[in-house]
């Protein structure tokens, strides 16, 4: 146990070992709440306390150690230059590389072998890898990480990654029987590992699909000075010797009151800051989508529009959103200043304007001085006038796939919390859907296609499940049960976001509204195995880019994306990327902000129109 009174010695100690292993005196070291990252020269660690267990420190120094190797053996720009461009290649190409980091840690040093492995475990614990059943449940990527560091260090995955590697097990080492051969040997030479990891990618049958070509001369000529630096910087670090509410709810309607000045006090000094979140990084646009739609479904017999109360008996209901309404309690005070930030901005829409020199009304006091100085110049009056200010129906769009799992769709309901009752207030209609899949790999599409004689690319292979949580024209009362749904870890499965977006789209396009926003948030591509198993690997990707090119080209429906720890805004115009779930609350505002501002928006819009 970390007593209070060794906090800050752990602390310090923590980044003099960062700064060692990294090889960088300037790194700069913060200790916050979230999500931990690392982002150029800044890097932010959980916050230790008092209540924390050996094995909890032990992951703790985990994370900082492998940011600390991250910083001195991986070059960023060579990993982004040869990632693949598609889902599950992208998944395994990531783990290969952090993989081959653990293991030069844990060759290095065996404490940070310790402290890895201590991290490795926890993570596998948070993902819920030691209730996985079935392969299609297993992540390849993880497994594939898993089975290098077992190569390399000799040493097993913890528990729950043992469930992982070894549903896997026998499929990678007979595809990738010869790539699996001394890694140890390549373990500092980044490129090599880089070109290796292509290769097991094609030898897995995935994606070859690549980021930038290195074949010009110039590239080339950089790839050399990389490599030779890169095997430079591994040597060294060879040599030397490193052993050493109550609920929301009644905040926002007003019954607990909310200290406004506290809140913009706070907004102004910067909490969010404080709890170490980067700063927006500007990707690479590749907005290039198909104008074409190849796309099909094998069947569409077992799919399914559901709202959430048919999904869960009324009393299991009740008791999930007891469980939402625990976690908006203890956010309340973030998460009210969110709300009354967005209500400010839609409210100064709807500000009123004066007209004036009427011959009745209030009178105008300004124009006094000339009745004073002249009594015969007559009275003069106005009169308040509303502005015009457009109708406007916003859908929120939330990702109810496995990998949400855990914090980031509580995010994302208490957000679809906090939005649903302000827009409410502000007189502009909102639902709130979401999107996964019946059952994991296929379910009875998979099975009915199984009967038929598995006829060739038959398209997506599994069964929809789209969710109301809320109807536009649902009052707030009736839906606020519904959004408990989302503590349900059950029913978090598989993506198909393509079709989602266009159900999402169409549901609104056709209704009354001036102005319809959609608003998607989600943690990665659509993924979903039985789909991607038996069609191209980039099928799902390749629909979903062609949904958004038809809504942003061809509807008057306004479009947004929202990435958790997904870089977005390579295929959505509008779009934000946020590395931690904490973000969220403060992304969707500054979205919708930004929206409502009519100085942004002034572009004429296509004509509505359903897409499909």
């Amino acid at each position: 146990m970390i007593s209070d009174d060794s906090t800050e010695l752990f602390k310090q100690a923590v980044t003099s070992t960062m700064r060692a292993i990294s090889g960088n005196e300037e790194l700069q070291v913060s200790f916050g709440r979230g999500k931990p990252y690392l982002q150029g020269n800044r890097a932010r660690i959980p916050l230790p306390d008092g209540g924390m267990t050996t094995e909890q420190l032990a992951s703790l120094r985990g994370n900082a150690d492998k940011f600390a190797l991250q910083t001195r053996f991986h070059d960023d720009d060579m990993h982004r230059k040869s990632r693949p461009v598609t889902g599950i290649s992208q998944e395994i190409y990531d783990s290969v590389e952090e993989a081959r980091i653990a293991c030069i840690g844990s060759y290095l040093m065996k404490g940070v072998g310790d402290n890895l492995h201590a991290q490795l475990l926890e993570h596998c614990t948070n993902q819920g890898f030691q209730q996985i059943e079935s392969q299609s449940q297993a992540p390849l990527g993880e497994a594939l990480g898993m089975l290098i560091r077992e190569k390399v260090t000799g040493r097993k995955p913890p528990v729950g990654g043992d469930v992982v590697l070894d549903l896997w097990r026998d499929h990678l080492e007979y595809a990738l029987s010869d790539d699996l051969i001394d890694l140890e040997s390549l373990m500092f030479d980044q490129e090599a590992f880089t070109r290796l990891a292509r290769k097991m990618i094609s030898d897995l049958g995935l994606s070859d699909e690549y980021g930038e070509d290195n074949s010009d001369g110039e590239s080339e000529e950089q790839d050399n000075e990389e490599e030779d630096s890169q095997s430079e910087s591994g040597d060294e670090a060879a040599e030397q010797d490193m052993s050493g509410d109550s609920d929301l709810a009644d905040a926002i309607e007003g019954e607990v009151p909310v200290d406004m000045d506290a809140m913009e006090m706070a907004e102004m000094e910067g909490d969010e800051d404080e709890a170490g979140a980067p700063p927006d990084m500007a990707g690479e646009q590749n907005w290039l989508r198909p104008k074409e739609n190849t796309y099909k479904s094998f069947t569409d017999k077992f799919d399914e529009t559901v709202v959430a109360s048919e999904l869960c008996d009324p009393v299991e209901l009740e008791r999930l959103r007891g469980v939402l309404d625990k976690h908006l309690q203890n956010s309340q005070v973030i998460i009210g200043k969110l709300a009354n930030r967005l209500q400010r901005k839609l409210m100064a829409q709807q500000n009123r304007t004066w007209e004036f020199d009427l011959e009745e009304g209030m009178l105008d006091t300004s124009r006094l001085t000339n009745v004073i100085t002249d009594p015969f110049h007559p009275l003069a009056f106005k009169q308040e006038k509303d502005m015009k200010f457009r109708d406007t129906v916003v859908s929120l769009l939330i990702d109810s796939s496995g990998s949400m799992r855990g914090r980031s769709i509580t995010i994302a309901a208490m957000c679809a919390d906090i939005l649903g009752r302000t827009l409410e207030r502000c007189s502009v209609k909102v639902e709130i859907l979401g999107f996964t899949t019946r059952a994991w790999r296929g379910g009875q599409s998979r099975e009915l296609w199984l009967q038929q004689g598995k006829t060739a690319q038959p398209g997506r292979l599994n069964d929809l499940r789209h969710i109301i949580y809320k109807g536009a024209d649902m009052p707030w009362r009736r839906a606020r049960t519904n959004l408990g749904l989302m503590m349900r870890e059950e029913l978090l499965k598989e993506n198909i976001d393509g079709e989602a977006l266009l159900w999402a789209h169409n549901r609104i396009v056709g209704r009354p509204e001036d102005r319809k926003i959609l608003m998607v948030i989600s943690d990665g591509l659509p993924v979903d195995n039985s789909t991607l198993l038996v069609n191209p690997s980039n099928y799902l990707e390749q629909h979903l880019k062609y949904a958004i090119d038809q809504i942003e080209n061809q509807s008057s429906v306004e479009l947004v994306a929202i990435g958790i720890g997904h870089d977005v805004t390579h295929h959505y115009h509008r779009a934000v990327t946020i590395t931690d779930a904490e973000q969220l609350g403060d992304a969707m505002t500054e979205q919708l902000v930004d929206l409502f501002d009519e100085e942004s928006n002034k572009k004429s819009r296509p004509v509505a129109t359903d897409v499909s």
